[in-house]
């Protein structure tokens, strides 16, 4: 099987490593190959505290997927998550040179080339510039510029920014790991291609995937990205209020949340009692159903309430009406019992639980199209979309270069014009991966 057949996701959560290996069947659905999954040791709040321990835990996962499907992995499209990621609007504009030209790519390149030259605050990176709405002479609303006249092209952004450092260690655990890094995405835009219907973008809606140690947020509306946030809170916090509220080990409490947890007390009675075996021939410990749900409440509504304050931020107060399709929770956290109704009480929005079963093959097992994996299928498609692009790409700079021919004694300024041909080679997304991965290169 040739390398261009298909793509590898890496999910490097906290509590679990996910190496997803896919590929397009014939009908354009994903085929999932093989898929490994190890426990995540070095992970805390989506972000790299111990390089030994993720090293290992990545490698455990990729041998486990390269098992199962008989491929041997070479690179990879990393999801990157963290409470050091936050995202800012911006608008920008480029005053064109002749407006009697149409409107093409270049110029939307140098667009994007200014918003990636931002200055961030000390120790910060830009991750994706993902454009909105533009405008063209001052009329608004234009969704595709190209092919257009104007002398004046304006364009509002979506900034994602994260620290350099928890990026370069993440690149650094995925390298001494034998991977190539081949695009790094947002985890929660990887969620959203896994999940949601382009009408659900469409009529607007929020996507909040509760993980192990993070609690991701995107809002879509009119099919454009308009909020991204990522929370540091998830399960974990309900697995540490069980363990300490119930005075039981860790183990105990994870699988006291997964097998008998509920985040709405008024479904168990008083008399509804799990017995946990005690430690080294100690009495067992007997836990009511009531007490337990009672603490998974109290922790998933302040995360909830979180989620909501950033939605409202968004949504002026009045999210309901900008974001007709409600909410869809996914991730590990969306699998506790009740939580899609305890969503729609905080929110007074309706809510689903997002399987990301909609853009896979018929013939996928069930743990493929668990929640849990929504993120993981997710970096699948952006890898696959991304080898769509290059092969694209590829066949555009062969024509143009049979075409054309470098007049002798003409000289480039390559300097100027690196991060130009970077956004024209690779896309507005991949520029930065691109240009950051030079630059992890050079700091070795």
């Amino acid at each position: 099987m040739e390398q261009q057949e298909y793509a590898v996701g890496l999910d490097i959560g906290t509590t679990k490593i996910v190496a997803m290996i896919g590929r397009k069947n014939e009908y354009g659905k994903l085929e999932i190959l093989g898929v490994g999954r190890s426990k995540s040791l070095g992970v805390h709040r989506g972000v790299v505290n111990n390089i030994t321990q993720t090293i290992n835990s990545i490698q455990q996962a990729v041998s486990q997927a390269e098992a199962v499907s008989g491929i041997k992995i070479k690179d990879v499209t990393v999801g990157i998550a963290g409470q050091h990621i936050r995202s800012l609007q911006h608008s920008d504009y480029i005053t064109r040179a002749d407006s009697e030209v149409v409107i093409d790519q270049d110029d939307i390149a140098n667009l994007c080339n200014q918003v990636f030259k931002l200055v961030m605050l000390p120790g910060e990176e830009i991750i994706h510039v993902l454009p909105q709405e533009y405008k063209i002479d001052g009329q608004s609303d234009v969704k595709e510029p190209v092919g257009m006249y104007g002398g004046r092209l304006e364009a509002n952004f979506h900034v994602v920014v994260g620290q350099v450092a928890s990026i370069r260690n993440i690149y650094r655990c995925v390298k001494s790991a034998d991977l190539e890094l081949k695009r790094i995405t947002l985890e929660p835009l990887a969620s959203a291609d896994a999940v949601l219907s382009q009408e659900e973008k469409e009529a607007g809606v929020a996507l909040i995937d509760i993980g192990g140690g993070t609690t991701d947020l995107a809002i879509f509306k009119d099919g454009i990205i308009r909020h991204t946030a990522v929370i540091p809170q998830g399960g974990n916090i309900i697995t540490q209020d069980i363990k300490e509220g119930c005075s039981i080990i860790e183990k105990q409490a994870e699988l006291l949340k997964t097998k008998f947890g509920s985040a709405w007390p008024g479904e168990n009675k008083e008399n509804e009692i799990v017995s946990i075996p005690g430690l080294r021939g100690r009495e067992p410990k007997e836990i009511t159903l009531k007490n337990l749900s009672k603490i998974i409440h109290a922790r998933v509504i302040e995360i909830l309430e979180t989620v909501f304050v950033e939605i409202k931020n968004y949504g002026h107060d009045e999210p309901k009406k900008q974001l007709i399709a409600g909410v869809v929770l996914t991730g590990g956290g969306s699998q506790l019992k009740h939580i899609k109704q305890l969503a729609e009480y905080v929110t007074g929005m309706p809510s689903r639980i997002g399987y990301p079963n909609e853009h896979l093959a018929g013939d996928s097992d069930t743990e493929s199209t668990s929640p849990l994996f929504a993120t993981a299928v997710g970096l699948v498609m952006k890898g696959l979309e991304g080898q769509f692009e290059e092969d694209e790409e590829e066949a555009v700079e062969e024509e143009t270069v049979l075409e054309q021919s470098t007049e002798e004694g003409e000289e480039t300024d390559e300097e100027s014009s690196t991060i130009s041909d970077e956004v024209k080679k690779k896309g507005i997304f991949d520029a930065w991966a691109t240009r950051f991965k030079d630059f992890l290169d050079k700091a070795e």
